[in-house]
C-alpha cells in the first residue's frame, strides 16, 4: 500500500469524522498526518517492516493511536475507524461527497433529506430537474452541482502525476527484482510528465521474457490481469491503475522507448519527417526498405531524421520539432537547479511544522534560502495571522537568521487579494516582507471581468512581487475561476511581478501551456511547493516537471538565482 492511499483514507475520516460534529482536535490530527504522508519521501509500510511501531511513531504527526491505525491498515488492509464509519457513509456516498462545487455537507443534507447518496442518484436527479424543488438549492448552486458532475467525468480514472509516479515507483522496484530485467523505462504520459497519468506503460529488456511476463502479472500490485501474450502483459492494480509490461529485444528499446512515451502527435510529425527521408519509423526501429538502420536508442531515431535528441516533456506536438531543426530547443531547467522555495506555510498558521523545521528540511535539500509565507487574516481558517501577530513571526524570524549560517529565511506573506482588489495587510506591514505572494483564496466564482481587475488591482502593489496559484484550480476538484489571464500575464510583464508555479501536485498552476505564454512575454516564474509540512518540500520535482513542460529555462526561474540576485528581482518594483 502506497502513502497517497493512505493519505486519501485519513482525509477520508477527517472529512466523515467532521460531518459527524467529531472533536476538532481529532479531525486536525487525521488532516495533519494525511497532509504529511503525502509528502513523505520514504514507504511507509518500509518504515514499519525495519523499525516496527516505534518507527511509525517517529513520523511527524504520528501519533500512538495513529501508528495503529497505520500497522491495522499495513496488515489487514482495513482500519477498524474507517469500517465504522463506512457503515454509516457508503463508498457510493464518499464518492458523491467529492464531486466538485458539491461538498461534504451538501452531500450529507442530499442523502438525510432527499436520498440522493450516490453519484448516479445525483445525475438523475439533475438530469430530471429534480433539484429545483429542493430547498435551498437556487438555479447558481444547481449550476454548479452540474459542473461538478461534468468535471469528475473529465478525470475519473485519471490519477495525478504524484499519485501515479508513487505507483510506479513501487511497481518498478518489484520489477528490476525479476530475475532475467535488464533496462526498464516506464513511458506514455507518466514519462512526458503530464498533470495527470491514465495509465503505466513499463519496457524492460531481457532474453527471458516468459520468464518475467509470468512474474510480473503476480506481482502483489496486481489485482487481476487483463491480457497475457508473448511480449506484453496487460493488469490492473489493487489501486484501480492499469499496467502494461512489454518485453523487448534490447536492438528496439530506443524505437519504443520513443514510440510509447509519444505524444501521438509527436509521433505523427516524427514519422512524417521519416517518409520524406525515404524511411519507415516504428517501435520496432528505423527502417529503410527492409533493412534496419537504427533503433538502438532513442537518439538514433532523431537522427534519422536529422534532429537532435527531443527532451520527453516537449513531445507534445507543440513546435518541438521546428525548434529542434532549428537548433533552438530550449536548455530545460533541471531541479538540482533550484535554489530555494519561495511559498511554505509554519506553524505560525496552516502548516505542521516550525519555521526551524523547515529550514533545517530545505537545507538537507541543498537550498540556501526559503521564504515563510504564513497566510492572512482573511484566510482565519486556515489560520491566517492579524498584523500584530504577523509581525511578532517576522521577530522570529530576524532572530533565527541570527543562528543560521550559510542559509537564509526570508520574511515573507502570502496575503489575501480581497474581492475588491485591496490587500489584506496594509502597506506598512507588507513594506517589512522580503516576498509578498498575493493569492486569490475566495470568492472564486466572481464574474471574469471583477475577477480579472481584482487580480489587475493587486498587481499594481509595489510591494507585491509574486501572484500565487494565478488561475486557482485544484485538478478534479476545483475548475480555474474565470479571469483573463492573458491581461494578468501582460500586466505582470508591465508591473514588474512575478507568477509563481505552484508545485502542489493539485495545483501544478500555472500550467504547462501558461508557462510557455509566459516565457514567450518574459516573465520570469517562481516554482515554489507551498508546502504546509516538511516532507511537501519535496512536491518541487513536480513543479519543475511542469516548468519543463512549458520550456522553462533556468535563467525563467527567480529561485534559480543566488540570494544577491533574488533580492534584487523581489525588491526591483520598490
Amino acid at each position: 500500500m502506497e502513502n497517497s492511499e493512505i493519505a486519501r483514507i485519513f482525509w477520508q475520516i477527517a472529512e466523515l469524522l467532521e460531518l459527524k460534529g467529531e472533536n476538532p482536535f481529532k479531525i486536525r490530527a487525521y488532516q495533519k498526518v494525511a497532509r504529511n504522508l503525502e509528502g513523505l519521501s520514504q514507504n511507509l509500510e518500509e518504515i514499519y517492516k525495519k523499525g516496527g511501531l516505534a518507527a511509525l511513531e517517529e513520523v511527524p504527526g504520528i501519533g500512538e493511536a495513529i501508528a495503529s491505525h497505520i500497522v491495522e491498515l499495513l496488515k489487514t488492509g482495513k482500519v477498524k475507524k474507517y469500517r465504522e464509519l463506512l457503515e454509516e457513509f457508503p463508498p457510493s456516498f464518499i464518492e458523491l461527497m467529492e464531486v466538485p462545487g458539491l461538498g461534504p455537507k451538501t452531500a450529507l443534507l442530499l442523502k438525510k433529506k432527499f436520498k440522493i447518496d450516490s453519484i448516479k442518484k445525483l445525475e438523475k436527479a439533475t438530469a430530471q430537474g429534480l433539484l429545483k424543488n429542493l430547498p435551498g438549492f437556487k438555479e447558481k448552486k444547481i449550476e454548479n452541482i452540474r459542473k461538478g458532475l461534468e468535471l469528475k467525468k473529465k478525470v475519473a480514472g485519471r490519477y495525478l502525476l504524484s499519485e501515479a509516479g508513487e505507483f510506479a515507483e513501487a511497481l518498478i522496484s518489484q520489477i528490476k527484482k525479476i530475475k532475467g530485467v535488464d533496462k526498464i523505462l516506464p513511458c506514455g504520459s507518466l514519462r512526458r510528465q503530464k498533470e495527470t497519468i491514465g495509465d503505466l506503460d513499463i519496457l524492460v529488456t531481457s532474453n527471458r521474457p516468459q520468464a518475467v511476463l509470468d512474474a510480473f502479472v503476480k506481482l502483489p500490485q496486481v489485482a487481476r490481469i487483463l491480457g497475457e501474450g508473448p511480449t506484453k502483459s496487460s493488469v490492473i492494480l489493487k489501486n484501480n491503475l492499469q499496467a502494461d509490461l512489454r518485453v523487448l529485444d534490447p536492438e528496439n528499446f530506443g524505437a519504443a522507448a520513443h514510440y510509447f512515451t509519444g505524444s501521438k502527435l509527436h509521433n505523427i510529425a516524427i514519422r512524417e519527417l521519416a517518409i520524406k527521408k525515404g524511411l519507415k519509423i516504428s517501435e520496432y526501429g528505423v527502417f529503410r526498405g527492409k533493412k534496419r538502420i537504427g533503433g538502438k536508442t532513442e537518439e538514433e531515431v532523431f537522427k534519422a531524421v536529422g534532429l537532435p535528441y527531443i527532451p520527453p516533456e516537449l513531445r507534445e506536438g507543440r513546435g518541438e520539432i521546428e525548434a529542434a531543426r532549428a537548433g533552438k530547443l530550449p536548455d530545460l531547467i533541471e531541479l538540482q537547479d533550484i535554489r530555494g522555495d519561495l511559498q511554505m506555510h509554519s506553524k505560525y498558521s496552516d502548516g505542521g511544522n516550525s519555521i526551524e523545521e523547515m529550514a533545517e528540511a530545505a537545507r538537507k535539500l541543498g537550498y540556501q534560502y526559503i521564504a515563510v509565507t504564513d497566510h492572512t487574516l482573511s484566510t482565519r481558517v486556515a489560520g491566517g495571522q492579524t498584523e500584530k501577530e504577523f509581525l511578532k513571526e517576522l521577530e522570529y524570524i530576524d532572530k533565527l537568521n541570527d543562528r543560521l549560517k550559510g542559509f537564509r529565511v526570508l520574511k515573507g506573506v502570502e496575503v489575501d487579494i480581497l474581492p475588491d482588489g485591496t490587500l489584506d495587510y496594509k502597506d506598512a506591514i507588507l513594506k517589512e516582507c522580503e516576498v509578498v505572494i498575493a493569492a486569490v483564496h475566495s470568492n472564486f466564482k466572481m464574474p471574469k471581468d471583477k475577477m480579472t481587475r481584482r487580480i489587475l488591482a493587486a498587481l499594481k502593489n509595489k510591494y507585491v512581487n509574486l501572484l500565487s496559484h494565478p488561475t486557482g484550480r485544484l485538478i478534479g476538484k476545483r475548475d480555474p475561476y474565470e479571469v483573463d489571464l492573458e491581461k494578468i500575464m501582460k500586466a505582470a510583464a508591465d508591473t514588474g511581478t512575478y507568477l509563481e508555479l505552484n508545485a502542489h501536485p493539485e495545483r501544478l498552476d500555472l500550467n504547462d501551456a501558461h508557462c510557455l505564454r509566459a516565457k514567450e512575454l518574459k516573465i520570469k516564474l517562481s516554482i515554489n511547493t507551498d508546502a504546509h509540512s516538511a516532507g511537501n518540500l519535496s512536491d518541487m520535482k513536480y513543479g519543475v516537471a511542469t516548468a519543463r513542460r512549458g520550456w522553462l529555462e533556468k535563467k525563467d526561474v527567480i529561485n534559480t538565482y543566488p540570494i544577491d540576485k533574488l533580492l534584487k528581482f523581489l525588491y526591483a518594483k520598490r
